[in-house]
């Protein structure tokens, strides 16, 4: 019998995205959360005593901005060592987007399967142990090709293991790479296929087990829950069982409040504290990072947008009462509809504007010709502010209709004028 961690996606000092600066938002507490998740994992292999370590790929998130994300990596490294753990690993995408990733020199308990072709990793232990792991690096960030193909046979009365950062056929929302198939890596005759690239932990298939296990820390609202690694015990017939482990230390989620049935801010407040008491009671323990979406057909849809930074303030003030220092809003996004009719047509200036946000709502000639001045702008801010915007000179761009009902609504208001709803 021996046991083995599968982790993948560590992505060492990836900047958090979206966490909105504000008084009593412990931004600068957890840019150091992907660390802590990695000494997480480094706890849980020595605790559990396994006889060795897979990491599938992305330990880094591209270029490092100076040593010390490598040299982190390093003493992690060490401290498996120290208490005679091995680590197989490999290169993913952002790794070899990592030009100082290429000189590292890691502690001899640590081997980086080669990216010219897949091979077998070295270790004594693994015979001793009857198990063989294969695997291939990446040598560019964007591997098209389909690596899978060129692992090696399974070796006869071990337990084969391949470690492969790829996109599986039927994954989405990564990019492509090193596309492959269920059928091509059954092919192989492998007991575990280690995968990594894809964020979300899932298991593909339980014969042979094809599994994902996911980043080991969540950095945006696209990665919600918990987030870890599998601990993987197999027994002396070969059969294994698979555990996720969690090693995260704050987590996102998302409350999604349908206006449709309030009546007015106060029923607001009322229905996102609820949703965020119960977020709570779902991951106790744990510092939650949350984006509210307000959403539906709203009786204040206007004064939601005029108001936003009010209402966005008093969001967040209600989870600074909730849960001071334990909650933080990331970002609101109003995606209300208003309810019945809107202005008529007439001659006035207050028609003159409304008329005007019409056009730019049914004429793409004219919104494309506004966006583009909004997108030269994006240009010249950092990713970490824009990342979510997406394409601003798509006149479909769901962000640019909320941008109009905004700005109509702020106009409006200042002009002390009450849209019918």
């Amino acid at each position: 019998m021996f046991k083995f961690i599968h982790a993948a996606d560590l992505h060492l000092d990836s900047p958090l995205l979206g966490l909105e600066r504000y008084p009593g938002a412990p931004v600068a507490a957890i840019r150091c959360a992907t660390r802590r998740a990695l000494e997480n994992l480094v706890q849980l292999a020595v605790e559990q005593s396994v006889d060795f370590v897979i990491i599938a790929g992305d330990v880094y998130d591209g270029d490092w901005k100076d040593h010390h994300t490598g040299l982190f990596f390093v003493n992690q490294m060490s401290r498996l060592r120290a208490a005679a753990i091995p680590v197989v690993m490999i290169a993913g995408n952002h790794d070899a987007a990592n030009r100082m990733t290429k000189t590292l020199k890691l502690p001899d308990n640590v081997e980086c399967l080669s990216s010219e072709s897949a091979v077998t990793a070295s270790h004594p232990l693994f015979a001793k142990l009857g198990v063989a792991i294969h695997g291939r690096s990446y040598a560019e960030p964007a591997e098209t090709e389909n690596l899978a193909l060129g692992y090696p046979a399974a070796q006869v009365g071990r337990f084969n293991i391949g470690v492969l950062h790829s996109s599986l056929v039927g994954t989405t929302g990564h990019d492509p790479y090193a596309p492959c198939s269920l059928d091509d890596l059954k092919s192989k005759n492998y007991q575990y296929w280690a995968l990594g690239h894809i964020h979300c932990r899932q298991v593909i298939c339980e014969e042979p087990w094809v599994v994902y296990s996911g980043n080991t820390q969540g950095r945006h609202s696209r990665e919600l829950d918990a987030k870890g690694c599998y601990l993987v015990t197999v027994d002396e017939q070969g059969r294994a069982n698979l555990k996720f482990e969690t090693l995260d230390v704050f987590r996102w989620t998302v409350c999604r409040i349908d206006t449709s049935r309030l009546q007015s801010l106060a029923d607001l407040w009322n229905e996102f504290r609820e949703q965020l008491a119960r977020a709570r009671k779902l991951h106790p323990g744990y510092p939650l990072a949350v984006r509210i979406e307000v959403l539906g057909t709203c009786v204040f849809h206007a004064q939601l947008h005029a108001e936003s930074e009010r209402v966005t303030h008093e969001f967040r003030a209600a989870a600074m009462e909730l849960a001071l220092d334990e909650v933080w809003i990331e970002k609101i996004k109003f995606l209300t509809e208003p309810v019945g009719s809107r202005l008529g047509s007439g001659d006035g200036p207050i028609d003159d504007v409304h008329n005007f946000v019409e056009l730019l709502r049914e004429d793409p000639t004219e919104l494309a010709l506004l966006l583009s001045e909004l997108s030269d702008l994006k240009r010249k801010l950092p990713f970490e502010l824009t990342y979510e915007l997406g394409d601003l000179t798509n006149t479909t761009n769901p962000l640019v209709r909320n941008w109009l009902e905004s700005a109509e609504a702020i106009i409006m208001q200042h002009l002390g004028v009450q849209k019918s709803e």
